[in-house]
């Protein structure tokens, strides 16, 4: 469904036919390599081929500044394409940095050094003696991460991992066992990292953890005998920049960039680092909050913790033709009494939001070869229960930095809610009449 660019949406959205498949995550979950990790806050690879496929008729530069685990780069260089990703994420990076070097895997190593974890693995957890590795002492849960027994198996997979001379299939172990850690922990995805109990779950007191770390080795050398390479250039560096997209300058000259296709963080407060927080410090990326700290404020468009006590923020930018002030102000108002809980501190954090969707627009025209198209997909959000057409105010900043506005297209019509639309702790829930979407805003270089 396609929107003019100069309209709002309103209330409801009609149902109809999208030009772009839907770039919801989902479809990733059985799909060779990009199976591997669980990402909520992914897209379809379906979506990224079709858009590649569309937009270049020739080997050329593929840019996710938000890369999360590599969805659109694997799916460029599968193609031929040079891929050059943004995460600040580690364990995203990592993830992303594996897929995209699938190819490096040798299966017969992989299948040799597999039977050599079964025999290490039997052999530990059969003896009385208790693995070398130990747990995080920065990792603090409300309760136990990990069951005693469930305990010894993980740090027995860690000392394993340990004794491996090869720094890539290393990595790749690391990478298995982080896809699966949550899984038999008494914490679950709800869709925020939460206790079991919380969600009505039963705490796993045993599990069988080499099984599940089998499973996904036996899963990824099947996905390296099914792919095809042949297109991959081997000797060619396809980088992981582990830094905002936002310091792109840093990096990238330009006009370098043929095409653009990513999903920035939504206008939602999702807390896209922390829900990562097992893999963070169970990785050795993390080893006390500071280090987290430094996450949330990379994080583009900030969190809400982090602007809600500052003084009011104003927007660096100005769009004529929009009422975006006027909404930001009416947030601003909502429920002074509340202090940093009421509408001031949530107009801070929509103000930042957009200031940092300003500072990527900028980007976008920095990076972007004259011709070239960027992707953008993005949801709209209710604050305080006001609707905020993230879509429609991206689009308009985007032409505001010299940028064509080609379209916005409308594939999903009714996204999942979060819990900020919803929750008593916002102070003020969104109307019946307001929902979410998914929104993919196409622009281009002149």
């Amino acid at each position: 469904m396609k929107h003019n660019a100069n309209s709002l949406p309103g209330m409801t959205l009609e149902k109809k036919t999208s030009a772009f498949n839907d770039p919801a995550f989902a479809h990733n979950k059985t799909r060779p390599i990009h199976r591997w990790v669980p990402w909520i806050a992914g897209f379809s690879s379906h979506f990224v081929r079709d858009a590649l496929h569309r937009y270049l008729d020739e080997k050329s530069t593929v840019l996710d500044p938000f890369a999360g685990v590599g969805t659109t780069l694997v799916e460029a260089v599968l193609l031929g394409h040079r891929g050059i990703g943004f995460e600040i994420n580690p364990y995203a990076a990592l993830a992303a940095r594996m897929k995209i070097n699938a190819d490096r895997i040798d299966v017969q190593i992989l299948q040799e050094t597999l039977l050599n974890f079964q025999t290490f693995y039997t052999e530990r957890i059969g003896s009385q003696s208790f693995p070398k590795s130990q747990p995080p002492q920065g990792f603090k849960t409300r309760s136990e991460f990990y069951s005693p027994q469930v305990l010894k198996k993980v740090l027995t997979v860690l000392d394993f991992i340990d004794t491996l001379d090869n720094l890539f299939l290393q990595e790749l172990f690391k990478l298995v066992f982080a896809s699966t850690m949550v899984r038999y922990s008494n914490y679950s995805y709800e869709p925020s990292l939460s206790r079991r109990v919380t969600a009505g779950k039963p705490e796993i007191i045993d599990f069988p953890v080499e099984e599940a770390i089998i499973a996904k080795l036996e899963e990824i050398a099947t996905d390296i005998a099914k792919v095809d390479f042949h297109q991959k250039e081997r000797c060619e560096n396809f980088p992981i920049i582990e830094d905002s997209f936002l310091n792109y300058q840093n990096y990238l000259t330009p006009e370098s960039v043929d095409a653009i296709v990513t999903s920035p963080p939504y206008l939602n407060n999702y807390h896209y680092n922390r829900n990562t927080r097992p893999q963070l410090y169970w990785l050795g990326f993390a080893n006390n909050p500071k280090d987290l700290k430094r996450l949330e404020h990379l994080n583009f468009g900030k969190y809400w913790q982090t602007v809600r006590d500052r003084q009011p923020i104003d927007l660096e930018f100005r769009l004529p033709e929009s009422d975006i002030d006027r909404r930001l102000e009416t947030i601003r108002q909502i429920n002074p009494e509340k202090g940093i809980y009421g509408g001031s501190g949530w107009a801070n954090y929509a103000a930042s939001y957009f200031n940092d969707c300003y500072k990527f627009a900028q980007g976008i025209h920095y990076v972007l070869k004259s011709g070239g198209t960027a992707l953008v997909v993005i949801g709209n959000s209710i604050l305080q229960g006001i609707l905020i057409p993230t879509d429609q105010y991206f689009g308009k900043i985007a032409e505001l930095v010299g940028l064509e506005l080609v379209n916005i297209d409308i594939p999903r019509s009714t996204r999942v809610g979060n819990s900020i639309i919803q929750s008593e702790v916002r102070v003020a829930k969104a109307k019946k009449s307001h929902h979410l979407y998914e929104a993919i805003v196409e622009l281009r270089k002149r």
